[in-house]
């Protein structure tokens, strides 16, 4: 489901020149930050080339992430509120009026800014490595060659160019010992919207677990046991009469969907009314009716069966299969929510009038380019954001954006336990990690986004930034990372000039030029 041709854009083509190609910045990862910090560099005179190991820019932005969280509006500045005007333009209203855009409108927005900026696009460019010298990036491989610059921009949702250059990071939830941290490590396992009802068995006839439930003991409650957030698929529906029909896939698992039968035969037991648009999301949330399918409830287009927890350190062979095992969970889901007859009638009825957009993600089978890859490594910077920053509202002198969204902690992984009932231990299968927890705008600092000085001096990381798993869920919105990558492209800038490192430059002087640009660093 890849295109068969990269498309072109910006001062050169997709086509990477033979040999090492020397530029001032180099910003690997077209995620919506990656393009904010490559044009912000690029804006200011700088030779820039954005490097994206997929054919697509703007990440979850353009990747079916439609319905933008964005939390306080206030706090929205310099180039996400560019592009939040952008939005506004090309559908002629009022900014804010849509929570976002269809994919294929952000993208061509993203599109329109590479190319007027003159950033050079170089697609299919999966980083293969890193050559470092005394604490500083020299040049990367990619499989479209060879790039070298003065500094360097990891925007990438995995940390690959951050990990490639020995940067310290962490993956998954730490204890709450590290931090102190009121909400990190394994969470209780409590009832709420996303968790299964009781009494749902784990285990088919034969005494095997069903598939979807992974196995396992969970960590104590409050340990850190390395998992991620869920990752699944946004997908971009549709109710237009071209749309394209949920199908059946070739591959199809009848046995892969029986936990879902059994919540279905719950919650039909139990007489409790299930409405299609509580599965899956179709509130028509998009402009011209389009529907961004979000992982709504216990069984959604999130996979929770740990298979996530391996993703940010894996290889691309081990990364492309987890990616296809999401893809198809998706497309399976769609398909067994709207045909298998343990579904409810009603449910079968209003996703049968709902299928994939025919003017979205044509060259992926209409399906999203991007994996929703809620958090990956996290890097450990000059400084790194805890849950105290966002509850207490900590102030930072090197502030370069805020946030605002609450933390909100994504479902980790669906397990099963023993229930001790008389007379005999029930098992029963549980999902856990889900939190939403408000907090009020806070600033974000400068030195969230560099490398500690001893291990690199000339990368930003606006993306994987340095903050606990806790703190990450909140900063993690895509409105955020473009501001965060409007101010590493900013110090980019400033770093190619000078050569002095990341670590020096003159953070008040960069303060007024971001906030000349429109962004908000106080309240």
């Amino acid at each position: 489901m890849r295109p068969a041709e990269a498309p072109a854009s910006g001062r050169g083509q997709a086509q990477a020149p033979a040999g090492r190609r020397q530029a001032e910045v180099v910003v690997y990862g077209a995620t919506s930050g990656g393009v904010c910090a490559a044009v912000a560099a690029a804006r200011h005179g700088l030779d820039t080339v954005l490097l994206e190991p997929g054919r697509h820019v703007g990440g979850m932005t353009s990747g079916g992430l439609g319905y933008t969280d964005i939390g306080d509006a206030r706090v929205l500045g310099g180039m996400a509120a560019e592009f939040r005007q952008a939005v506004a333009d090309a559908y002629g209203v009022a900014p804010g009026h849509y929570a976002g855009p269809e994919p294929h409108v952000a993208e061509k927005i993203f599109l329109s800014w590479l190319e007027r900026a003159g950033v050079e696009v170089v697609y299919d460019a999966a980083l293969t490595g890193a050559e470092t010298s005394e604490g500083r990036i020299t040049s990367v491989t990619t499989a479209r060659g060879d790039h070298a610059a003065g500094v360097f921009v990891d925007a990438s949702y995995e940390g690959d160019l951050m990990a490639a250059a020995g940067v310290s990071y962490r993956v998954g939830r730490e204890d709450r010992a590290l931090h102190g941290e009121t909400f990190a490590g394994r969470r209780e396992v409590v009832p709420g919207m996303h968790n299964l009802p009781p009494w749902i068995s784990p285990f088919r006839a034969d005494g095997t677990l069903l598939p979807q439930v992974a196995d396992g003991p969970m960590a104590e409650v409050g340990a850190g046991d390395g998992g991620v957030m869920s990752y699944g698929y946004r997908v971009c529906m549709s109710a237009a009469p071209d749309r394209i029909p949920f199908e059946r896939r070739p591959g199809y698992e009848e046995e892969h969907w029986e936990l879902g039968r059994r919540l279905f035969r719950h919650w039909r037991e139990q007489g409790v009314e299930v409405r299609a648009g509580r599965l899956v999301g179709l509130e028509p949330n998009l402009p011209n009716g389009k529907a961004d399918g979000n992982s709504l409830g216990p069984f959604s287009l999130s996979v929770l069966d740990r298979s996530a927890w391996a993703y940010p350190d894996a290889g691309p062979e081990e990364r492309e299969r987890i990616r296809l095992h999401h893809l198809h969970h998706a497309q399976d889901l769609l398909y067994f929510l709207s045909h298998d007859p343990e579904v409810p009638a009603s449910v079968r009825a209003e996703l049968g009038r709902w299928g994939l957009p025919a003017d979205e993600f044509a060259d992926t089978g209409h399906l999203p380019h991007q994996l929703y890859v809620r958090e990956a490594r996290r890097m450990l910077g000059e400084k790194h954001l805890t849950e105290h920053d966002l509850v207490r509202g900590l102030r930072h002198e090197d502030v370069v954006a805020m946030g605002s969204y609450h933390i909100d902690i994504r479902e980790v992984q669906r397990t099963w336990r023993w229930v001790y009932e008389h007379p005999d231990p029930v098992p029963m299968v549980v999902t856990e990690g889900y939190l939403s927890v408000g907090v009020a705008p806070y600033q974000i600092p400068y030195g969230a986004i560099v490398p500690r000085r001893e291990e690199c001096v000339n990368l930003l990381v606006p993306v994987c930034v340095s903050a606990s798993h806790v703190a990450f869920s909140s900063v993690r919105m895509e409105v955020q990372y473009q501001m965060l990558g409007h101010a590493a492209g900013l110090a980019a800038a400033h770093t190619a000039t000078t050569g002095e490192p990341v670590q020096d430059i003159d953070v008040p002087a960069l303060q007024d030029e971001l906030r000349a640009a429109g962004q908000i660093l106080s309240l």
